[in-house]
């Protein structure tokens, strides 16, 4: 197993190294062309995506369209040349060539990070797999200050360390999600950021089920539980790609829910928290996860 995972990690890296050494926009249309690639070659994620951008259509996505093509098979198109381009950005980071790419994110608000940290009681930022999400995390951890992102431990151990020792590099501390919440917390006491995912359906116990673009779906709780558990501020954080570069949007903090009952302040509060990213998607909807399974488990 041992040699598996040394040969796997050597092969990872040594096909990633040429679009690394590419000049920029030649990387971005490798990138692309791959995305392009991926839509046609692997047709059941490319199905989930046109379902799920169709069903939203039909509720309260009003997207502009983007060629010739369906609407829906359109956006899904897009989002995965978007997805070949972040790729091909986080190879560039990852081999030490992305700089540029760093140097060409602007961070807007950084004033309402900074309020919400004079509170000295930690910040939860709220995303999701949006834009280049992985980039948000690496440029905020250069840019503005270190924050911990939660993560799966990936099963290859040579290429978790590499992964883990790349993001420290960048200002990024790995939580990993067995037994995250003790990390989190720990992290929230030194009054640190911590960044959460939360646009992917979760277990019955871990959530609770809200309206997402006109659906009901299952999500987490966790960013809830935590603020009302420590006083950490909530702040929305979300990168979108402008042109040859990527703007990081932070907003100001979120007021919690003033409901007496918990469980319903915790729901309002999910479903508050899940209203930025529905905003998001709106906005850029070409640049969210479509292909993610978001609504299973919760329809009627």
């Amino acid at each position: 197993m041992k040699i598996r995972w040394l040969l796997e990690t050597a092969l990872i890296i040594m096909f990633s190294f040429p679009v690394a050494v590419l000049p920029h926009k030649i990387a971005l249309k490798v990138g692309e062309i791959l995305g392009l690639s991926v839509f046609y070659i692997w047709g059941s994620r490319r199905r989930i995506a046109v379902e799920n951008i169709e069903k939203a259509m039909g509720n309260s996505l009003q997207p502009l369209a983007i060629s010739n093509q369906p609407l829906a098979v359109s956006i899904a198109r897009e989002t995965f040349k978007n997805l070949g381009r972040s790729f091909a950005e986080i190879i560039k980071i990852y081999c030490g060539l992305g700089k540029s790419i760093i140097d060409n994110v602007e961070v807007r608000g950084v004033a309402h990070y900074m309020k919400a940290k004079s509170k000295d009681k930690g910040v939860i930022f709220i995303t999701g797999h949006c834009g280049n999400w992985e980039l948000m995390a690496l440029a905020f951890g250069v840019k503005v200050d270190n924050v911990s992102v939660v993560a799966r431990t990936q099963n290859n151990p040579y290429l978790n360390r590499l992964v883990e020792n790349i993001r420290a590099k960048y200002g990024n501390n790995v939580i990993y999600k067995k037994g995250a919440l003790k990390g989190m917390l720990s992290e929230l006491k030194k009054n640190r950021g911590i960044g959460i995912l939360m646009d992917q359906a979760v277990l019955k116990d871990e959530g609770y089920v809200i309206d997402f673009l006109g659906r009901p779906a299952w999500t987490t709780k966790m960013p809830a539980l935590m603020a009302r558990k420590t006083g950490a501020a909530v702040v929305p954080i979300f990168i979108n790609r402008n042109g040859d570069k990527h703007i990081i949007n932070i907003y100001p903090e979120v007021n919690l829910s003033i409901e007496d009952d918990t469980e319903k302040a915790i729901i309002e509060d999910t479903e508050r928290f899940s209203g930025y990213i529905e905003n998001y998607i709106k906005e850029h909807p070409t640049e969210w996860l479509w292909t993610h399974k978001r609504w299973k488990r919760a329809q009627i």
